[in-house]
């Protein structure tokens, strides 16, 4: 076991999240740190994610760091391998890597009130640091749905999370079960070599034409010689989204001329009336993520795919069922149902200030003020946390305005000086909270007709940010101290007495 080390701050996870908060850091002189990290490298989703076809549904130039562009991505939507060596690249071009603590698993971290720090228990030995942000990420722990009779499949079992590499699918009997934005790139990969494809579809997504190519040799040269080309080509692709959020925030009714466009795009590639009627949707377009390809429908149009309209509901040996009757005999199951987005797996193991979990606090549904940090958790905080995902742009855009507000956070401490933290005031979180689900009541993904991981069991929307990025740039250039309660403890505690704490309250 490794001794015990103290650190200004201790980040959690190694994907964008992880790594941008350790850039900045570095970036504003802070370079005791540590970054926690369960696996043996970085990488975060894109380490894990590694099924067939996986690839990002953002346009390359907008799916990285502004402050680490790359002027070589291969092509507009880059692939899976290409997104983890560019993490790579930043890890290294940044000096992050002498700070990493590979196969660290988080256990259990608490709140130490005494000390006005957070303890941290890991898989290979313990810390403590004075500020935590935790980068886990939404899409970290895959979900595997309970289902009667799973445990006693003579076959194969994985989630498109947890590829197994290792395992042959040719000439196999499969059946993929779930139609989110890792199937519909899963089903075409893995169609021209499997026996038999059996596609369990709950519901039916809504899928846009992808607009990918490769990025030309010349194209490439210009953005490394020329850097403002790159620049102004991130920027047009973010103001074209920027753009667009209104329809799915305040005007839903303006996504119909998209819906008819999707349905022609059923209809180029399904010929078979009884297959497109099963495979359009009953919703209201961006309800449930709006996913993008052009090999998906061609794929479940070939003699060897069959797609069943009802999800799995038991496994009898090595039969898979549906909840329409319908009998499949298979040798593999491929789940792509998701992850623990609402009920965050690292929620039970962030003890608070009152002694209960953070998993505790959010029982009845995620909450955090500005998306960072959580009543009862003094000097904790987030990134892509509550509230912060987006439904038609780049997650990095609001990774980057969270870590405005961490830097901001930090200055803020060092202006207190001392053994101090900063706690948010429930009364502030519970009125950033009201305000945005007062506006997602006027979102397509409150009011489209559908049930998405979006929601929570409660039926709210704890995942999605009813705006734009811009907004949420605005929202968090800084810390409103007004928004926190001050924590003080003596620099050195009486001789033979408890240290106490002292609260300021700021006006």
């Amino acid at each position: 076991m490794a001794k015990h080390e103290h650190v200004r701050v201790a980040v959690i996870g190694s994907g964008f999240g992880g790594i941008g908060a350790a850039v900045r850091l570095r970036r504003e002189g802070i370079t005791d740190f540590v970054v926690l990290e369960r696996a043996d490298a970085v990488g975060g989703t894109w380490r894990d994610n590694s099924y067939p076809g996986c690839a990002c549904d953002v346009p390359s130039h907008l799916y990285s760091f502004s402050f680490a562009p790359n002027p070589d991505w291969p092509r507009t939507f880059s692939g899976q391998r290409h997104i983890r060596a560019y993490l790579e690249r930043v890890t290294d071009t940044f000096g992050v890597r002498p700070h990493l603590r590979l196969n660290h698993e988080v256990m259990k971290m608490a709140w130490n009130e005494d000390e006005l720090r957070w303890d941290i228990e890991t898989s290979r030995g313990s810390f403590s640091a004075d500020v935590v942000v935790s980068a886990t990420g939404p899409l970290s722990d895959p979900k595997i749905p309970d289902i009667p009779g799973l445990a006693d499949f003579t076959g194969k079992v994985f989630h498109s999370a947890r590829w197994d590499h290792d395992y042959d699918l040719t000439g196999k009997r499969v059946a993929m079960v779930g139609t989110g934005a890792s199937a519909i790139q899963i089903v075409p990969s893995i169609q021209p070599k499997v026996g038999r494809l059996t596609l369990f579809q709950r519901t039916a997504p809504w899928v846009m034409p992808r607009m990918d190519r490769a990025i030309s040799a010349p194209e490439r040269w210009l953005h490394r010689q020329l850097p403002f080309t790159a620049t102004a080509r991130r920027g047009i692709l973010w103001g074209i989204r920027e753009l667009q959020v209104s329809a799915f925030t305040k005007r839903p009714e303006e996504l119909g001329l998209v819906e008819r466009l999707a349905k022609a795009n059923i209809a180029r590639a399904i010929k078979d009336p009884a297959l497109r009627a099963k495979l359009t949707p009953s919703y209201r377009l961006g309800c449930k993520r709006i996913l993008l390809s052009n090999t998906y429908y061609p794929a479940l149009a070939q003699p060897n795919v069959d797609v069943v309209a009802s999800g799995l509901k038991e496994v009898r040996g090595n039969v898979v069922v549906a909840a329409d009757g319908t009998e499949t005999e298979v040798d593999a199951i491929i789940f792509g149902t998701g992850f623990h987005v609402t009920d965050m797996p690292i929620a039970p193991r962030v003890i608070g200030a009152d002694g209960r979990s953070l998993a505790d606090h959010w029982k009845n549904g995620m909450e955090a003020l500005r998306g960072a940090t959580a009543a009862g958790f003094p000097n904790w905080m987030t990134i892509i946390g509550p509230n912060t995902g987006l439904g038609n742009s780049s997650m990095i855009l609001m990774i980057e305005s969270q870590l405005n507000y961490m830097a901001d956070y930090l200055r803020q401490l060092n202006v207190l000086g001392g053994r101090s933290a900063l706690a948010a005031r429930p009364s502030a979180v519970g009125v950033w909270n009201r305000r945005v689900q007062k506006r997602m009541e006027r979102t397509v993904w409150k009011s489209g007709g559908c049930e998405s991981w979006y929601l929570d069991a409660n039926g709210r929307n704890t995942t999605l940010w009813p705006g734009t990025t811009g907004e949420f740039r605005r929202e968090t250039r800084s810390v409103d101290l007004a928004e926190y309660e001050v924590l003080r403890a003596p620099a050195k505690p009486a001789a033979g007495r408890r240290a106490t704490r002292r609260k300021e309250a700021v006006q």
